[in-house]
C-alpha cells in the first residue's frame, strides 16, 4: 500500500446546468413552459414581456421634460440637467393628476353587468356560479346526513360510511368482507349492529340512489325495491346476475320456472339501472388541449406554423443594461440575471425550431394520411424521424411528448403518428392504428344478433391482406373498448 499522484487526460461529457435545461424545456408541455415562464419572469428581474409594452422602468421623456432638457435658447444642456429635468418632469407629472375628480369619474361608472344595486331588476349571480370547486359525493352525503333525523350516534356512524366510500360510491374496507363491515363501523361508533343496518338502508335512499351499498346485487336490489319492481326482478338480481351479463336468459327462464319473454323485459328494466351511484362524482376534470403547431392546406401544399398565440414574447430589458454600466456594484448581480435570461431565450427559440422541423418532417412522411384519412397511416418509429432531422431518438421522443397539432383532419398528439408495422400479404405495410379503425369498421357495420366473434375478425381482416392474430385482434378491440361477441349480441 503506498500513497501516489499522477496526471491523467480524459475526455467526458457532461451536462452543463444550461444543457440540462434545454432538455427539460423540450419534453415540457405548452401549459408547463408557460407557467416556467412566468415564474422566471417574476424572479429574473433582467427579462420582461414585450407583448406586454414596454418595461415600467423605461421611462420615456415627455414633452415637457425634452423642453427642461434643453437651454432657453433650445440648446441641448449637459447629462446631469437632462437627468435632473426628466425627474422633474415625471415628479410634475404625478402632482398633476386631480385625485377628486377621479374618483369623483369612478363613483360614477355604471355598475359591473348584472347588478344594479338592490331593488334593481337583475339579481346578484347565483351561488352555484362563484364556486371555486364542484360538489363532491362527500360533501353531498354528508348534507343529507345532516338534514336527516338522526342522533348523535347515528350520524357519528354515518359519517364513517361515507368516509370508507370508494370512486363507485360502494361500502368497502380493504380486506374487510362486505358481511363484516357494518359490525366494525357500529362498533367505532358505538351503535348496535342491528340499528346500524336501519341507518345504513336509510342511507342507501340518499341521492344518488343505491350509494353506500356494499356488493353490486345490493345496489341493484334497492333500486329495483325503490322503483316498486316485482319479486321475480329481485330474485333475478340475487340469483342470476351472472347469466345476466353473459345474456344467458335461456338458463334464467328455467331455473326460475318463467317465460323467456319475461326475463327479456326484465333484463331490460335492470339495464335501465345505475350499478355505479358514485361515478358522476368522481369524474375527471375536462382537459383543454391548445395545440403547440398548426398544419395548413394550400392549394396541394401543407405548411407548418408554429402556435405563439398566449406564449411570453421574451427580451432582456434595456433598463439594466444600462444600470450595468452605471453601477459597478451591481454589474456582477446584472450579468448573472442577464445570462440566464439569454440561456432561458435561446433554449425556448430552439425548442420551437426543433418541434417545428420534426412535425414538417411527420407530414412529409405521412402525407396520404393528411390527404386520404386515416385508413392511409403509414407505419413510423422515432428512428425514421430522428435520421431525417439528424437528432437522436430520445431527442424525437421528447418532442413528441406532450404536443399536440392542429390539422385538418382534427388534432392530434405527434405520438400519435408512430405505429408499428402490420404485414399485408402482397402489399406494404400497414399502421397498426389504421388496423384497429378497420376493426371499428367492421364492427359498426355486423349484424348486431350474430355479432363478429375475435376468430371471425382475424378471417374479415385476411380478406383485405392484414394478417394479424386472434389475439392482437382481441387487445385492439379492448383498447377502442368494444366488448366482445356474445356481450355486444342485442336479443330485443
Amino acid at each position: 500500500m503506498e500513497i501516489k499522484q499522477q496526471l491523467k487526460l480524459s475526455q467526458q461529457l457532461v451536462m452543463t446546468p444550461q444543457l440540462q435545461q434545454a432538455i427539460k424545456l423540450l419534453q415540457m408541455s405548452r401549459m408547463e413552459l408557460t407557467e416556467l415562464v412566468h415564474e422566471e419572469l417574476l424572479e429574473n428581474p433582467v427579462l420582461e414581456d414585450s407583448m406586454d409594452g414596454r418595461d415600467a422602468r423605461e421611462v420615456t421623456p415627455t414633452t415637457e421634460a425634452v423642453q427642461h432638457s434643453h437651454g432657453e435658447d433650445g440648446g441641448p444642456t449637459g447629462p446631469e440637467d437632462s437627468n435632473r429635468a426628466n425627474t422633474e418632469a415625471v415628479d410634475s407629472k404625478r402632482e398633476e393628476i386631480d385625485w377628486e375628480r377621479y374618483l369623483e369619474a369612478h363613483a360614477a361608472q355604471p355598475a359591473m353587468p348584472g347588478y344594479r344595486g338592490r331593488g334593481g331588476d337583475d339579481e346578484m349571480p347565483g351561488f352555484e356560479q362563484t364556486l371555486t370547486r364542484a360538489e363532491d359525493l362527500v360533501d353531498h352525503l354528508a348534507w343529507q346526513l345532516r338534514m336527516g333525523d338522526f342522533v348523535e350516534d347515528e350520524q357519528r356512524f354515518g359519517a364513517l360510511v361515507i368516509g370508507n366510500l370508494d370512486t363507485r360510491g360502494y361500502l368497502s374496507m380493504e380486506g374487510v368482507p362486505p358481511e363484516e363491515i357494518v359490525p366494525r363501523l357500529a362498533q367505532e361508533a358505538g351503535l348496535h349492529p342491528e340499528d346500524a343496518e336501519e341507518v345504513l338502508s336509510m342511507m342507501q335512499q340518499f341521492d344518488p340512489l343505491g350509494v353506500c351499498s356494499r356488493t353490486l346485487e345490493e345496489c341493484l336490489e334497492v333500486q329495483a325495491k325503490h322503483f316498486g319492481m316485482d319479486d321475480l326482478c329481485i330474485r333475478v338480481i340475487r340469483h342470476h346476475l351472472g347469466n345476466l351479463e353473459r345474456k344467458n336468459y335461456g338458463a334464467i327462464a328455467k331455473d326460475l320456472d318463467v317465460a323467456v319473454e319475461e326475463v327479456y323485459d326484465i333484463a331490460q328494466m335492470i339495464a335501465e339501472f345505475e350499478p355505479r351511484p358514485g361515478r358522476n362524482y368522481f369524474t375527471e376534470e375536462p382537459r383543454y388541449i391548445t395545440p403547440d403547431v398548426y398544419v395548413h392546406k394550400v392549394g396541394d401544399e401543407y405548411f407548418v406554423v408554429a402556435n405563439d398565440d398566449g406564449m411570453p414574447r421574451l427580451k432582456i430589458s434595456g433598463f439594466y443594461r444600462s444600470a450595468m454600466s452605471e453601477n459597478p456594484q451591481a454589474k456582477e448581480y446584472i450579468q448573472n440575471k442577464m445570462r440566464s435570461a439569454q440561456w432561458l431565450i435561446r433554449s425556448i427559440d430552439q425548442r420551437r425550431k426543433t418541434i417545428l422541423k420534426v412535425t414538417e418532417c411527420i407530414v412529409e412522411k405521412q402525407r396520404e394520411f393528411f390527404d386520404l384519412g386515416i385508413e392511409h397511416l403509414k407505419p413510423m418509429i422515432l428512428r425514421d424521424v430522428a435520421e431525417a432531422v439528424g437528432m437522436h431518438e430520445s431527442t424525437i421522443s421528447r418532442v413528441t411528448s406532450n404536443k399536440y397539432v392542429h390539422t385538418p383532419r382534427g388534432i392530434f398528439e405527434l405520438k400519435y403518428f408512430f405505429n408499428s408495422a402490420i404485414r399485408r400479404d402482397n402489399d406494404t405495410d400497414i399502421a397498426s392504428e389504421s388496423v384497429k379503425q378497420a376493426i371499428k369498421k367492421i364492427v359498426s357495420g355486423e349484424d348486431e344478433r350474430a355479432p363478429y366473434s375475435d376468430q371471425k375478425l382475424v378471417e374479415v381482416l385476411a380478406q383485405d391482406g392484414i394478417q394479424i392474430a386472434r389475439r392482437t385482434v382481441a387487445k385492439y378491440r379492448e383498447m377502442l373498448g368494444i366488448l366482445s361477441s356474445s356481450k355486444r349480441k342485442k336479443y330485443f
